[in-house]
């Protein structure tokens, strides 16, 4: 009977293994082909930016300005000041008698009716007068001031919706190291994904998309009543593989700073993951088995090699599976700014599928209440 149990634990592992080969080759492997645009394109459409705030002021005043002074010809800038009870206003205000770019939304707190970031984006969206937006948050600062120029380039393909990246900053904080590795992580399966045209999500902080995409979807109305999903379910539900691009040149890139407690880190990634269950059906079913499947890897494998059952052909399946990744991941968390993470990789992976399914069930059972 013990014999039974090793042979059903290492065909286990072995089927673990088969499922996650099949993600690097057959999903992770497609964003090494891609290949952004490498010379500063030439672009006339005119532009929105849309950033939704909420006590935002010292933020508004480091970064706001980067946005303000991009290199494009053509552009405004919505800030919707979301209720805000610290200096955000006034910030704004004195900014507007500078830059003549900036169109300020301002919602005021309701004792009945209680705003969300969906809320604030709808009328910032209203209030804009293009047709091309561009999102991003208060903490955010583009990597360049041709961070339009790139995004817009999409939209002259037929794309109605431009996926970007939006690396966290290096900092010694003890967190940084797995929160940046993890963004990439994330960054490389949503933008593989894309490119063979079944996007799934995106990030609110370098997202963009059309006016009309958005009213002919009838904005957020499908999931209003849930606090986040503003950029992953907008995407999710109305993505497709001909309207769909990614954008990938390093002056694309919007960086903020990463959460630097174990608290406000769970806070955010609850609010995240708690999304997760209203992706179409096939998404759903895709990432749980990637999850699981990379979670229960390292658990078999753990298993095999403390019962030592099998352990050098287990110890070969690990080696053969991280020398894949590495051959994959080289070239991609290099593009992705996270080319000393690398080293992580053989401890922050197995991390990485332990806080899948932790913040995945988290996300599941617990409901988020309020999106700042």
């Amino acid at each position: 009977m013990e014999t039974y149990l090793h042979y059903a634990l290492f065909i286990s592992l072995q089927f673990c293994f088969l499922i996650q080969l099949y993600f690097l080759i057959a999903n992770q492997s497609k964003l090494n082909k891609f290949k952004p645009v490498e010379s500063l394109p030439e672009v006339l459409i005119p532009v929105s930016v849309i950033i939704s705030a909420r006590n935002e002021a010292n933020n508004l005043r480091e970064n706001l300005p980067s946005i303000l002074e991009q290199n494009y010809p053509d552009f405004e800038v919505v800030v919707i000041n979301d209720c805000s009870y610290d200096a955000s206003g006034d910030v704004l205000d004195e900014m507007k008698e500078k830059y003549p770019r900036l169109k300020v939304v301002t919602i005021t707190e309701h004792d009945r009716f209680k705003t969300g970031k969906k809320f604030a984006l709808t009328l910032g969206i209203k209030a804009a007068k293009n047709e091309y937006l561009l999102f991003t948050d208060a903490d955010c600062v583009p990597a360049s001031d041709n961070w339009i120029t790139y995004m817009a380039a999409n939209f002259t393909k037929p794309a109605q919706i431009v996926l970007g990246y939006s690396p966290y900053k290096k900092t010694r904080n003890f967190l940084n190291p797995f929160i940046r590795f993890e963004t990439i992580k994330t960054a490389i399966n949503y933008l593989s994904a894309a490119v063979r045209g079944d996007a799934y999500m995106g990030i609110g902080r370098n997202l963009a998309y059309t006016k009309t995409l958005f009213f002919g979807a009838k904005g957020f109305a499908a999931h209003m009543h849930v606090i986040s999903g503003d950029d992953d379910l907008f995407v999710n539900q109305n993505a497709t593989a001909d309207n769909t691009a990614i954008e990938m040149n390093p002056d694309s890139f919007v960086y903020t700073d990463a959460k630097t407690t174990l608290n406000s880190l769970f806070r955010q990634k609850k609010r995240h993951f708690g999304v997760g269950k209203l992706y179409k059906a096939r998404h759903r079913r895709i990432l749980s088995i990637d999850a699981a499947s990379g979670f229960l890897f390292y658990i078999l494998l753990t298993l095999c090699l403390v019962f030592n059952f099998e352990p050098l052909l287990a110890a070969g399946l690990f080696m053969f599976r991280l020398i894949f990744q590495l051959i994959i991941y080289n070239k991609l968390f290099k593009r992705l700014d996270g080319k000393g993470l690398l080293w992580y990789l053989p401890f922050f992976d197995a991390i990485y599928y332990i806080y899948l399914n932790t913040f995945g069930l988290i996300g599941t059972f617990i409901k988020t209440t309020q999106w700042k």
